[in-house]
């Protein structure tokens, strides 16, 4: 069996063909011996990197032919999908789109954290956003992003829903990088802190569509501010 990291790097590399061009949706896949040729791996490694694209909707088996690569539209999988909108040209549009997807989830997250919140998660919470505001004073943008998370990570546990955590998981990656561009404006630094404070006084107040309401006026000033303030 081939080694998982280098399985997952051919995996990547093949994606990374597939996204910028260089293998073209609809197309035939070239044969696996000749893919492992260029790529520099086993044929088997290939073999299970195609697999793998498979269970993704990247690449679709024909039978009676060669497999073909799925246009973008078709795909299933969420590292796939998060990794083509991430892609060169497309990274504002999947930017905005990430905030919408926080807006539907993170809402009914801080619903439900409102009501099942303990002293811990408060804590927690309180914790983040001091360090959020140190980080800005600073100019520290990455530490200030890891606080940001780490804010809305224990938003996420104090709903205690193992689903919601489970489904916000493949965002992980997407949402540092997006965090990375707008938290490295320190107005929009400021208006985050802002936002997170309200979100701390909502949870802790124990009102749902207080919470609720906190939440969403964050995600809708974070997407006000990635249209204004951040470069195309």
């Amino acid at each position: 069996m081939p080694r998982p990291s280098r399985t997952h790097d051919a995996v990547d590399r093949l994606l990374d063909a597939i996204i910028d061009g260089t293998l073209t949706a609809g197309e035939p896949l070239p044969p696996e011996g000749q893919l492992a040729v260029e790529f520099g791996v086993s044929r088997l490694t290939m073999r299970e990197a195609v697999r793998l694209l498979q269970a993704q909707g990247v690449i679709v088996q024909v039978p009676g032919s060669r497999h073909r690569i799925a246009p973008v539209s078709a795909w299933t999988g969420m590292d796939a999908v998060v990794r083509h909108a991430r892609s060169a040209g497309q990274r504002r549009r999947s930017s905005v789109e990430l905030l919408e997807v926080r807006m539907m989830i993170e809402t009914g997250a801080a619903q439900l954290a409102a009501v099942r919140r303990t002293e811990a998660h408060l804590a927690a919470m309180e914790d983040a956003l001091e360090r959020m505001e140190a980080h800005h004073e600073a100019a520290d943008v990455d530490a200030f992003v890891d606080a940001d998370l780490e804010f809305h990570d224990v938003v996420m546990r104090a709903a205690e829903n193992r689903i919601l955590i489970a489904a916000m998981l493949p965002l992980t990656t997407m949402l540092a990088e997006t965090r990375g561009e707008t938290s490295a404006v320190p107005e929009i630094r400021e208006h985050a802190i802002e936002e997170h404070r309200s979100v701390l006084e909502a949870v802790r107040s124990g009102d749902p569509v207080v919470a609720r309401d906190a939440m969403a006026r964050h995600m809708q000033q974070t997407h006000d501010d990635l249209v204004a303030l951040v470069p195309e």
